[in-house]
């Protein structure tokens, strides 16, 4: 086991808040984290039934067990629970008492945001970062982790994929999916999911997915909704502030793990990766989703959109830090090129405020600065967002 890249983060919730709460996705290594983090304090899994209905039956007694804090793990599954837990943690005024986990969202955070308001940290972890495979793999193929995906297991048990990824979309829509909606039929919801990794890195119309799928475009909104909320989908919203032409308004789609992207689209070995039509999105969506997991690592929610102008002049990547727009081109070639430049020069004639040079992000072995814009390969940087951000 590795200790994780956001460990220092949460060491350092802990030392300011009563309650550190880490959220991600399923067997993003919440529970493994918080008990190498935290190894001296009681742990109780709500997964658990037995456990659940001790903890729901009589919740002070419950607690009760915890006079010195817990790890309280899965707490969405009775998020009445933490009414209780802020009694506690208001009641003795210490810090790091609770370290709380969670997997999907809407009561969870509303019940944070009811009890736990100013009194807890929220920190998000996703699956591994770029840095973090290469402690198991120092040199990985780009095309290998897109088949792969960056699930803990996968990596850490040398897990296939095929296998892993056919599992955590049954757990996943018979469990969680039924918790969030009602559903006639998992087999549509399942249809969809596929449709959807097909629009990997692009603008989903949603009638259009819709009439695809055989839903109402509110239904496919409510059902990319369930999505974000579960840790499953992200979404890059359009950068349009105080431009003054016509921009494109609607998000693009990415997954939080490529490879699950991959395996939805029926790519199961790294040749087909390089080989699949999408296979510029599915790069460009690995480079992005390790941006933010670099970011989310130290603790930063990372402001990024994308620019596309309604002439269908685009910048991939626009990442706002600290006041600054940092343009950002992503190339799954390993040649570069010079037309790989062009719309980021495009971009700064815009004459927008405070636009840095920017860089290209590609698969290729060679790093320079070429009219002052950055290329380098994400794989080849300790922190993506850091390498971005801070280049010095």
């Amino acid at each position: 086991m590795i200790i994780r890249d956001i460990a220092g983060e949460l060491l350092q919730a802990a030392a300011e808040y009563p309650v550190a709460t880490v959220l991600g996705p399923r067997q993003s290594g919440k529970t493994t984290l918080t008990r190498m983090t935290f190894p001296d304090k009681p742990y109780f899994s709500l997964e658990d039934p037995d456990i659940r209905m001790a903890a729901e039956a009589d919740p002070r007694s419950f607690l009760a067990q915890m006079k010195e804090g817990g790890i309280l793990d899965e707490i969405q599954r009775l998020p009445p629970l933490l009414s209780y837990v802020q009694g506690m943690v208001d009641a003795s005024g210490k810090r790091g008492q609770f370290i709380l986990t969670g997997s999907h969202q809407p009561q969870l955070h509303e019940a944070i945001s009811q009890s736990l308001a100013g009194r807890t940290a929220v920190l998000a972890l996703w699956p591994f970062s770029l840095h973090e495979v290469r402690l198991y793999d120092p040199v990985p193929e780009v095309f290998d982790l897109i088949h792969r995906g960056f699930y803990p297991r996968l990596h850490g048990e040398n897990l296939e994929p095929r296998r892993f990824f056919n599992a955590y979309l049954q757990t996943y829509v018979e469990r969680d999916v039924r918790a969030l909606i009602q559903l006639r039929e998992l087999s549509l919801f399942q249809k969809f999911l596929t449709l959807l990794a097909g629009r990997v890195g692009q603008v989903v119309n949603l009638a259009s997915l819709g009439n695809d799928v055989g839903a109402s475009a509110p239904t496919i909104r409510n059902w990319i909704s369930v999505l974000k909320a579960s840790y499953i989908v992200f979404e890059l919203p359009p950068f349009f502030e105080n431009i003054q032409k016509r921009v494109i308004k609607s998000s693009k789609i990415y997954f939080t793990d490529v490879g699950l992207a991959a395996f939805l689209l029926g790519i199961h070995t790294a040749e087909q990766a390089s080989r699949d039509p999408l296979r510029g999105n599915l790069y460009e969506n690995l480079v992005i989703a390790d941006i933010v997991k670099s970011a989310l690592n130290r603790g930063i929610r990372p402001e990024i959109y994308f620019f596309r102008d309604s002439h269908g002049n685009e910048i991939d990547l626009l990442i706002r830090e600290k006041g600054a727009l940092i343009p950002v081109e992503i190339k799954s070639a390993a040649t570069f090129s010079t037309e790989f430049i062009k719309r980021i020069e495009w971009f700064h004639s815009l004459h927008i405020r405070r636009v840095m040079p920017g860089a290209v992000l590609y698969n290729g072995e060679q790093s320079f600065n070429i009219r002052d814009i950055r290329v380098i390969n994400p794989l080849h940087v300790e922190d993506t967002w850091q390498a971005l951000v801070s280049p010095e």
